[in-house]
């Protein structure tokens, strides 16, 4: 269980360098990242259907998703701030 809770916070900093190289146009390093989200959502899908039933496994990594959200915002934020400076 606690590994799709590591993996939604992985997730969340693999979309936002996702946002980051399509905002950049950065053609292959945004395909690479597409493709490497779309597998680790094969994983999390596999997990939640194999026990379908356990509704805590999805609640785990929904609270990974929002903890991995909040990391990577505050790192980004800071970095902004940094290159403004």
């Amino acid at each position: 269980m606690a590994v799709l809770f590591f993996i939604g916070i992985l997730e969340m900093m693999i979309v936002t360098a996702w946002t980051a190289a399509v905002t950049k146009t950065k053609i292959i390093a945004s395909g690479i990242v597409t493709m490497v989200n779309v597998l680790i959502w094969y994983y999390v899908l596999q997990q939640l259907i194999t026990d379908i039933a356990n509704w805590k496994l999805a609640i785990v990594y929904a609270a990974g998703c929002a903890i991995g959200t909040v990391i990577t915002v505050s790192i980004f934020s800071r970095h902004e701030m940094r290159c403004m400076s």
